[in-house]
């Protein structure tokens, strides 16, 4: 497949390729430049105070084992923090 670069250094990613990725308005990606290729990395950026709770949570789990809650998935771990997926 082959695309363009336009005004201001912009690329459109082929329909197929967002579709079978998954991708969405919004996403963001790392970009990566390696052996005259350019690759782009998807990412999940959360805010610094939700990994602030998350480092607590693991802390607190290494010290007080008996307290430690147990959870079937990341999106229930992330649910009781109260971060949307």
């Amino acid at each position: 497949m082959l695309a363009e670069i336009r005004g201001r250094s912009q690329i459109t990613i082929p329909a197929e390729i967002i579709k079978s990725l998954g991708i969405s308005e919004g996403d963001k990606f790392d970009i990566v430049e390696k052996d005259g290729g350019i690759f782009l990395c998807p990412v999940v950026v959360y805010p610094k105070d939700k990994i602030l709770k998350i480092a607590k949570i693991i802390k607190e789990s290494e010290t007080d084992t008996k307290a430690q809650k147990v959870f079937d998935s990341v999106e229930d771990l992330f649910a009781d923090m109260g971060i949307d997926v």
